[in-house]
């Protein structure tokens, strides 16, 4: 095992290289590198990152789902969303961040990396549940936070703060009912109120 982690500028080189076109890509932000590859050579390019010498990235560290449509206040004009993964070399001391977007902003639909990285399971159900993103080749894509009934995908930009249902228990049913949110909507801008001498200011 390497005892120094390797110079991010260098770990770029190596993954570019390993990758060649399929690395949409490949830069170095704030210390870390940072690789964008399209959902036609995500699985291949994570076999790559895996297998590769210069590059074994043996562990998946973290996978999680993005919505891009606030991104920028709005500004932002390339597709919605995407998956991001984190992903560590334990044999060569380095990391890097691996995204993809998904081609369909109305259905979208990325590859699964189980096959690749066993730990990728329970994070792929969690970016479907949130984010409604799906894992084609996924063996068993279900919801993983929400409950069984829920609607939507709560992490979306256009989802609303309320929810769409809300739960509690009806004691003469003796069961828990979903019911239409009865939550109102309020005013949040703070109602400023200026008195004479207040806080003993003249």
């Amino acid at each position: 095992m390497a005892d120094v982690a390797i110079a991010p500028e260098a770990v770029r080189d190596t993954i570019a290289a390993a990758l060649g076109a399929k690395a949409l890509n490949v830069d170095v932000a704030l210390g870390e590198v940072v690789l964008t590859v399209s959902p036609g050579d995500y699985h291949a390019a994570a076999l790559i990152l895996r297998d590769a010498p210069g590059c074994q990235f043996e562990q998946m560290i973290d996978l999680c789902g993005l919505d891009f449509s606030a991104y920028g206040d709005g500004r932002w004009e390339g597709p919605r969303f995407a998956a991001v993964l984190q992903l560590l070399s334990v044999s060569l001391n380095q990391r890097v961040r691996l995204r993809v977007f998904c081609a369909d902003d109305e259905f979208p639909v990325l590859p699964t990396v189980t096959d690749v990285w066993n730990g990728a399971n329970w994070y792929e159900r969690e970016a479907f549940d949130l984010y409604g993103i799906m894992f084609e080749g996924h063996d068993d894509l279900r919801r993983i936070l929400t409950d069984y009934g829920f609607i939507g995908h709560p992490f979306r930009k256009d989802f609303p703060l309320s929810g769409h249902v809300e739960m509690r228990y009806d004691a003469e049913r003796q069961r828990v009912v979903y019911e239409p949110v009865s939550i109102e909507p309020r005013e949040l801008t703070p109602r400023v109120i200026r008195e004479e001498n207040y806080g003993g200011l003249h």
